[in-house]
């Protein structure tokens, strides 16, 4: 009904009655398409405040957990592990309610043969703007999900690869994002920094084989600098990295809030490596 008042109102303005009629009837399609983009969002829009708001992050959540069922369901067969890590996201974000059926549906929407994973990435980049650190988030999102069981068999790595491409990301990109996520998983397991890991023990292997030295290898490799590299380089990575994640930076930009806990973690990570790195070289 806005549309409509609104068009008349602005149509008269500029053209008298002729522009009222039109405007009149531009308003009545804009009434049209907002109530249908609210019925189609569904659950989520309870979440935002505008339009633009719950349009956005309604396409990110039914484009994050539609991918995960996606990937979860590569291999054939969706596990009990997979599932349970889709609802602990969910715990994690807070959806209840209508939401949370929502994210439960995608998901399910994810696993049918004939899931479009192409139109559904692209959408999310285009609703994102290009936004690559808030499709970088989301694709770690996904790293992680495909590595719940505790390891990546070629089906899912295939369903990330695809995702990746769409999503601006070069294979060799996603290579290093997987690298590091697997540094992450097996400094996080030293440290006991966060509970609820325990899926991946078997991949990485017992805490007892993992050294000192190695636990400082996949520090550097968080921050993505070498062993050689000065204390400035360090620095400088770590500062960027840092920058790069920050929680409310990465809200500001477009990352729901309800992601926000993803993005606290690999933020507690990049801090972690590097306090770990600093005492080593007596940084200050």
């Amino acid at each position: 009904m806005i549309g409509k008042i609104l068009g008349t109102i602005f149509g008269f303005m500029f053209g008298r009655i002729p522009g009222a009629i039109l405007g009149f009837i531009v308003g009545h399609m804009f009434d049209k398409g907002y109530s249908q983009d609210f019925n189609q969002m569904g659950g989520f829009s309870g979440f935002f405040t505008s339009q633009d708001d719950f349009k956005k992050q309604a396409i990110f959540f039914h484009a994050l957990f539609s991918v995960m069922g996606h990937i979860a369901k590569a291999d054939g067969k969706v596990s009990d592990i997979e599932i349970k890590m889709a609802s602990s996201l969910m715990d994690q974000m807070g959806l209840e309610g209508d939401t949370r059926k929502e994210a439960q549906q995608a998901f399910r929407d994810g696993k049918e043969a004939d899931f479009a994973l192409k139109d559904i990435i692209l959408e999310l980049k285009e609703s994102c703007h290009g936004r690559r650190d808030i499709l970088q988030v989301f694709l770690e999102i996904l790293i992680q999900a495909a590595y719940v069981d505790g390891r990546l068999d070629k089906a899912e790595q295939k369903v990330l690869e695809t995702a990746a491409l769409h999503l601006g990301f070069k294979q060799n990109e996603l290579l290093y994002l997987l690298s590091v996520y697997e540094a992450e998983i097996r400094f996080r397991q030293r440290g006991g920094q966060r509970s609820g890991q325990s899926s991946h023990r078997a991949h990485q292997g017992s805490q007892s084989t993992y050294s000192t030295q190695q636990s400082l290898n996949d520090a550097y490799q968080i921050l993505g600098v070498s062993e050689s590299d000065d204390d400035k380089a360090v620095k400088k990575a770590y500062r960027k990295l840092m920058s790069e994640n920050h929680p409310d930076k990465l809200v500001s930009k477009g990352l729901p809030k309800q992601a926000l806990e993803i993005a606290k973690n690999k933020a507690q990570d990049i801090q972690a490596a590097y306090e770990m790195i600093k005492e080593k070289r007596g940084m200050r």
